[in-house]
């Protein structure tokens, strides 16, 4: 899985509209489309498949506050730096809070019946959910800031999406305990604003038409690694035997 932009250095820059036009078009490749994600709004899947997803998905929740951290690593702007570590904050929580999103996807877990040892052990993670997950962590440690940020606005699709799935959950899937959903609600607001925050940047930072369609590849990029970690948990058979 690899980033390879291309773009060509002499083409006119997008029009504003153009480049959010461009960016909002990646939402064709959201994960909300995965087939997994599909039977989960219809209330076809099983409890066993549930559980599974919540485990996997786990492990990209609680690596965000880290791909953030690393955006912050390589961004030498103050006024940026200060705006984005609220992120961090949202999901690892504040100091003596029991809140946050790693926090709150605990307690989804636990209304689905996953306890939470288990799911912070880390030992239901599959192969394909760690690599796909890691990939996006290394590319925010190693692309230029601008383009990482880029990468985070698959928020822009989200909320759509959780609303979807917040309605199907309840629907159904009635022993889900509704208290375990808060993590889902809570981004309802906190996903709008941060997409809109990584988008002003992305506009006022992206001004040649090389910057905008690097852009436009890391998002692409990000919806690819959203749909391989689902490839996995939707197969849910490919991890290694215990013995070699």
């Amino acid at each position: 899985m690899t980033f390879t932009p291309t773009a060509d250095i002499d083409a006119a820059p997008w029009t504003e509209d153009e480049f959010v036009a461009a960016l909002r078009a990646q939402g064709t490749r959201y994960h909300d489309q995965h087939p997994f994600h599909v039977r989960m709004n219809a209330g076809e899947l099983s409890r066993e498949e549930l559980q599974r997803w919540v485990a996997n998905r786990y492990y990209y929740q609680r690596s965000i506050p880290i791909k953030d951290a690393a955006i912050l690593s390589n961004c030498p702007e103050v006024e940026i730096r200060r705006e984005w570590i609220s992120r961090i904050i949202d999901h690892d929580g504040a100091e003596g809070e029991s809140s946050g999103g790693i926090e709150s996807w605990l307690r989804l877990g636990e209304s689905l019946g996953v306890d939470r040892e288990t799911i912070r052990s880390e030992r239901l993670v599959l192969p394909g959910v760690r690599y796909s997950v890691d990939a996006y962590v290394n590319f925010c440690r190693q692309e230029p800031w601008v383009f990482a940020v880029a990468s985070s606005l698959t928020e822009l699709f989200g909320p759509g999406a959780i609303k979807v799935r917040l309605v199907a959950l309840e629907e159904h899937y009635p022993w889900i305990d509704p208290a375990g959903l808060e993590y889902f609600r809570s981004r309802l607001t906190l996903a709008p604003r941060d997409a809109q925050y990584a988008l002003d940047v992305s506009l006022e930072r992206c001004r040649t038409r090389a910057d905008q369609e690097r852009a436009v590849a890391a998002l692409s990029f990000k919806t690819d690694l959203l749909w391989a970690q689902l490839d996995a948990i939707d197969r849910g058979d490919t991890r290694p035997g215990a013995e070699g």
